[in-house]
């Protein structure tokens, strides 16, 4: 196991961590059965939430380079 793995591993989990630490927008059964969502709703994040979103934005741009690196090597 190179480093890059290693990395690659790290960085998964933490992006795992990031996506289950949000919270939902909308419950699943209201999202399939139509009744009055907001899923497509332009809803402004703010404070905490935007900071979260904008650090899992940044962990996945992390985790897709180093995917294709790990690919490359």
């Amino acid at each position: 196991m190179q480093a890059i793995d290693i990395v690659l591993l790290l960085v998964s989990l933490l992006l795992i961590t990031l996506v289950v630490l949000q919270s939902s927008k909308d419950s699943a059964a209201n999202a399939f059965s139509g009744e009055k969502s907001e899923l497509f709703n332009n809803q402004k994040q703010r404070g905490f939430e935007l900071i979260m979103n904008r650090v899992t934005l940044g962990v996945s741009i992390v985790f897709i380079a180093l995917s294709i690196l790990a690919i490359a090597l």
